[in-house]
């Protein structure tokens, strides 16, 4: 059964490595169906999966997928977030994570993938930061959004609070215990010692 009403529509967003596949796969443990296809599938830098849906990236065009979304979870890039229809209703949990793990992170997942980041870190986290910054006055001003912020290091290092935190924004019936018993530590690889912008 699942922890979700029929109509809500839940979006897990965040910049690129902040923890949104983990996030996917707690709400599922947790009773929430996600809405995925499978077509990239689990590798190194992510053994969990992706979570990833591919109609997702064509919302501006071609928003219908929405319709297979209810009571379910859903991944976007933080980006795409902006093009979806204000005719519904979102309940959003927004991944935040430290900006040096993040470039630390996709540092090493481009290395992986034998491909050149092309910018810097100094200026992707002068660019990540902003992004954030209109992301939080977007969600300010929409009224078709509900949005909460997890601390993805928190929830990495085991803190049961912000896991607590979700359950109440998304209705309070979501299996918590089962949601912790997908924090695996020996994944929270690339740490940095400051803590979360």
């Amino acid at each position: 059964m699942s922890a979700t009403q029929n109509n809500q529509i839940i979006v897990v967003t965040g910049l690129p490595r902040s923890g949104t596949s983990m996030m996917m796969k707690m709400l599922e443990a947790g009773g929430v169906p996600p809405l995925c296809d499978g077509h990239r599938a689990a590798d190194s830098d992510n053994p969990n999966g992706y979570y990833e849906f591919e109609p997702v990236k064509r919302t501006k065009d071609c928003p219908d997928w929405l319709q297979q979304c209810s009571g379910k979870a859903v991944k976007m890039v933080y980006s795409l977030m902006y093009d979806l229809p204000v005719d519904r209703r979102y309940d959003v949990i927004f991944m935040r994570r430290d900006l040096n793990e993040i470039l630390d992170s996709q540092r090493r997942m481009l290395q992986n993938m034998q491909l050149n980041p092309g910018i810097n870190d100094e200026r992707m986290a002068r660019l990540f930061s902003g992004e954030i910054i209109r992301f939080r006055k977007w969600i300010a001003k929409s009224n078709h959004v509900r949005c909460l912020e997890v601390p993805y290091n928190d929830i990495a290092a085991g803190r049961e609070k912000p896991i607590d935190h979700i359950n109440a924004h998304l209705g309070g019936k979501l299996n918590t215990s089962a949601m912790a018993s997908i924090v695996d530590p020996s994944l929270y690889r690339n740490r940095a010692a400051s803590k979360a912008a």
